[in-house]
């Protein structure tokens, strides 16, 4: 399944829990993970009560597919800013 085969929100909601889980694994000790975590929360609610799953092409094959679209967006959002702390 194509990316562009998901709902626009749906999508963009799934790459920004990987960014957000992402942030969390890379903050320091000193920043508090309260924000990001209800961030994860409230992101992992709408995806699991998104309509699209009530769909026929709602199957676990395409959450699948959902996630490892989000998840390789997510690296290509972060991929810029890693090039900018190394250079």
């Amino acid at each position: 399944m194509d990316a562009t085969s998901f709902p626009r929100d749906l999508m963009e909601d799934q790459t920004a829990w990987y960014v957000t889980y992402s942030q969390l694994a890379t903050a320091s000790a000193n920043q508090s993970p309260t924000a990001g975590r209800s961030r994860l929360q409230e992101l992992s609610r709408r995806i699991a009560a998104h309509l699209y799953w009530g769909t026929p092409a709602g199957t676990p094959r395409a959450r699948m597919e959902l996630k490892e679209a989000a998840r390789a967006a997510a690296q290509r959002h972060a991929a810029p800013a890693i090039r900018r702390t190394v250079a």
